[in-house]
């Protein structure tokens, strides 16, 4: 196989997996976004998805009282 034809091979390829990898992250948005439509404006994406996004120590549910 001829040098030139292995880079349009390796470029081939490497433009499939992005394409794969670009769906696959649309799809996961859209399920995101649809989970949050069905749930209403009363839940927070912090409290439907608590693995993504910012951990913080002080974080709480519920009423708070400001300091």
């Amino acid at each position: 196989m001829k040098a030139q034809n292995k880079i349009i091979l390796g470029v081939a390829a490497a433009a499939l997996t992005g394409v794969i990898i670009y769906v696959i992250r649309r799809k996961n948005t859209y399920h995101i976004l649809s989970t949050v439509a069905n749930e209403g404006y009363e839940t927070a994406q912090d409290i439907l998805f608590p693995s993504k996004g910012k951990r913080d120590r002080k974080l709480q549910y519920g009423p708070v009282i400001p300091d």
